[in-house]
């Protein structure tokens, strides 16, 4: 039997680079753009790549109280807390590491070949959930929609050319093509979960499904007080056969055109897929409605029952809350790498060329993770083996202020940036949001 996944998984790419001057790693974000040098990736160190990104603050979750640092679920504070909350939180780590790249002027234009290593986390966290964990056990129904979570890993070898277009001067295009092995895959979509909280018990209608696709990994099950067979946890012994088990293609296409003081580009990345073999999935295969009494939480914190205190079993029995059935072997699945579109435009300054402005549009679209952004950039060249920027974004996950820097020599080039710099601490000392991020390499041009 054969399963299609509509799973969607990105992996990141520092936008801080996208108009620096001599940033090698240019062409990963628009294909068209090429390097004025050839060049070889020291092996690892070429551009590892580490992103976190969340619209949920942390100054939301945790809270100083009486000089005690508590979470939002204490009842000292206040319930309006959750009003500056999303629908749906989202939260997502990303490591891309280019494990070998070069690239070389031939064949009319410019030609990189890079081995990379990628890897995500993503979570959706509903409102409700978390007006669950604050409100304790109240006289009310909870509609819990769109509670996710994915884990990607693969490996990618690309193969990229860009050139000008002689037919009309100021053009240039480059296109892509990737190669993927996937390692891993683990989707988690618990799309409702109606519960309703009595007093004295539970009623929840469930619908969930799981998706996995890693060597050695089975479910777990157990035996329900009803003699129904649910899965209970997950067994990462299994036969320990970790490897490769999906392939699949992806295609970079993009264009840029260059009139007067200004440069327009275009980009879309990751158009394609990793097919996988051998998925385990776990399903309520339908609505499935549980009646409970085993967890009654009271918004006290002292209480024998309290949400913390309660947390831990909950978390152990959530899958028999869910009572999950072990559907085995459901064949193979096909899994969308999540696109990304840039659009940028940018404008040189008449009076001092070594110094220009960037505008970035970026779209993410990767189902539960999508979103997008608008970054602008002063980016300069005061000398031949410099560049620098900085920048301001804003988007999905608030504002933001990303910097590049770029030394370079024939022989010898290092770079370093952040498109999240981590921000100031609040008063209460906490950290004020989830996003960061870090961008450094060490390449050899000539």
């Amino acid at each position: 039997m054969a399963a299609s996944g509509v799973l969607a998984v990105s992996a990141q790419n520092t936008n801080s680079g996208y108009f620096l001057d001599n940033y090698t790693y240019r062409y990963q974000l628009n294909p068209a753009f090429g390097n004025d040098m050839n060049f070889v990736s020291f092996p690892g160190l070429g551009s590892p790549d580490l992103a976190m990104r969340g619209n949920l603050h942390l100054t939301e979750i945790f809270h100083v109280v009486d000089g005690r640092t508590v979470l939002f679920t204490n009842p000292a504070v206040s319930s309006s807390v959750l009003d500056g909350l999303s629908s749906t939180s989202k939260l997502g780590a990303e490591l891309k590491i280019n494990l070998l790249s070069g690239g070389f002027k031939a064949w009319g234009g410019y030609n990189t070949v890079s081995v990379s290593a990628r890897a995500a986390v993503h979570a959706g966290l509903p409102k409700s959930l978390f007006e669950l964990a604050k409100e304790g056990v109240s006289n009310r129904t909870y509609d819990i929609r769109n509670l996710s979570a994915s884990v990607m890993g693969y490996a990618e070898i690309a193969l990229n050319h860009s050139r000008d277009i002689p037919q009309v001067p100021g053009l240039r295009a480059g296109a892509a093509m990737k190669f993927l092995v996937g390692l891993a895959n683990f989707e988690a979509d618990f799309r409702e979960a109606n519960l309703t909280l009595g007093e004295n018990e539970w009623i929840a209608r469930t619908n969930a499904d799981i998706y996995a696709n890693i060597g050695g990994l089975r479910y777990e099950t157990d035996l329900s007080d009803n003699g129904h067979r649910y899965v209970s946890g997950i067994d990462m012994d299994g036969d320990g056969s970790f490897g490769p088990n999906g392939f699949g293609m992806a295609f970079d296409l993009g264009a840029s055109y260059e009139w007067r003081d200004f440069n327009f580009s275009l980009g879309l990345l990751d158009l394609g897929w990793i097919s996988y073999s051998g998925t385990k999935h776990a399903s309520t295969n339908g609505v499935r409605t549980v009646t409970t009494d085993a967890y009654v939480f009271n918004a006290d914190e002292d209480a024998s029952n309290s949400f913390e205190s309660e947390w831990d079993r909950f978390s152990d029995d959530l899958a028999e809350l869910y009572q999950l059935t072990d559907n085995g072997d459901c064949g193979t699945r096909s899994v969308a790498l999540g696109a990304t579109l840039n659009v940028g435009v940018d404008y040189t300054l008449p009076i001092y060329r070594r110094l220009h402005f960037g505008l970035l549009s970026s779209s993410r679209f990767d189902r539960h993770f999508t979103w997008t952004e608008v970054r602008l950039s002063a980016n300069v060249n005061p000398v031949d083996c410099f560049s620098a920027d900085i920048n301001v974004a804003c988007g999905t996950f608030g504002a933001s202020f990303g910097w590049m820097l770029n030394f370079w020599h024939r022989g010898f080039n290092i770079f370093l940036g952040m498109d999240h710099t981590p921000g100031k601490l609040s008063k209460e000392g906490i950290p004020l949001n989830s996003n960061g991020s870090f961008n450094f390499g060490i390449n050899f041009p000539f």
